[in-house]
């Protein structure tokens, strides 16, 4: 791991983003709270949180870090072709170190997840995208 130490506690918080590419009926189904595993935004928002808070389980030498705030948003995006969950999250710590691993995390926790939830009725849906969008570091108050 690398030693933070001695660095300083800032607010830090990163957005990340990625999406979920599917068929216009799939899209359709899941806005209206179907799916065959049931309501696919409630969980995928929750895997993505639980996601966030656990990075440094989940990805090698990565510090275990008290997140104070965590959220995952979609964005539904209907096309006559292929149609796109998108998916934007936040996280935030004061902390000595970044918080995008975790952001990153959620977002693609939160793919996967739609991913799963969907498979049966969208075997050929696609995570793309998964981005790191900005990362801000500030004085605590």
């Amino acid at each position: 791991m690398v030693d933070v130490g001695g660095k300083p506690d800032a607010l830090r918080e990163a957005v990340a983003r990625g999406a979920v590419v599917m068929k216009p009926a799939t899209l359709s189904l899941i806005a209206r709270g179907g799916g065959p595993k049931g309501d696919v935004f409630n969980t995928a928002r929750i895997a993505g949180i639980l996601a966030a808070k656990r990075v440094d389980q989940l990805i090698p030498l990565c510090h275990p870090l008290a997140v104070t705030h965590v959220s995952v948003d979609f964005i539904l995006r209907r096309g006559k072709a292929r149609a796109r969950v998108e998916i934007t999250a936040r996280a935030r710590i004061v902390g000595r170190t970044g918080v995008e691993m975790e952001a990153l995390a959620a977002v693609a926790i939160a793919a996967l997840t739609i991913y799963d939830m969907c498979k049966a009725v969208d075997g050929g849906m696609r995570l793309t995208d998964i981005r790191l969008v900005e990362k801000t570091k500030r004085a605590p108050v």
